[in-house]
């Protein structure tokens, strides 16, 4: 009897055992799954102008088109921790900076105590940023990727340093950007 219990014990403990990892995952992959959004530009702009950027803060993922449509590229982003901070709406790309330097808001000198960061591996901005319209709010790389996926920005849309150069290639000063 015991050497029966013994069989099944090990059958049952390899069953379990190869199952474990395909579900672990499977909760995961859903909620990925679940919180992405398609977006398409015509939903949002007339036409596409120079470049187009939708910075979707649901889905935490950056749409990028070209002038002619021709090129559709997605990028994973972080994005602010609260609707608060969260500035939604149309801008464009003003200004781009290679080794962007930091000045913290006064709002982020008084709550956390931050000071001017010169352009290195500790800058919060990454290797590259873009600047929108709208004092402030920037698309910018990260050198703390934990940050990506997540609502941990004071406003900014971040992405990984690899995909904000990337991206800083293909946006031309006056790509017009939508924030949702």
């Amino acid at each position: 009897m015991s050497r029966q219990m013994g069989r099944r014990a090990v059958l049952l403990a390899g069953l379990a055992l190869s199952a474990g990892p395909a579900l672990a995952q499977a909760p995961y992959a859903r909620r990925n799954i679940s919180s992405f959004t398609v977006q398409d530009w015509r939903d949002h702009y007339d036409g596409l102008g120079v470049a187009t950027i939708i910075a979707d803060t649901a889905s935490r993922v950056l749409h990028f088109w070209n002038s002619d449509g021709s090129d559709h590229r997605l990028y994973p982003t972080s994005v602010p921790r609260s609707d608060e901070l969260t500035r939604r709406g149309y801008t464009e790309i003003i200004r781009k900076k290679v080794g962007p330097d930091w000045t913290p808001t006064p709002s982020q000198k008084e709550r956390f105590g931050w000071q001017y960061m010169p352009p290195g591996p500790a800058n919060p901005l990454g290797t590259h940023a873009m600047y929108l319209g709208w004092p402030a709010y920037l698309v910018h790389g990260t050198h703390d990727t934990r940050k990506i996926g997540r609502r941990s920005s004071d406003g900014c849309i971040g992405l990984y340093n690899a995909h904000i150069e990337e991206l800083f290639g293909l946006c031309p000063i006056g790509t017009q950007v939508k924030v949702i």
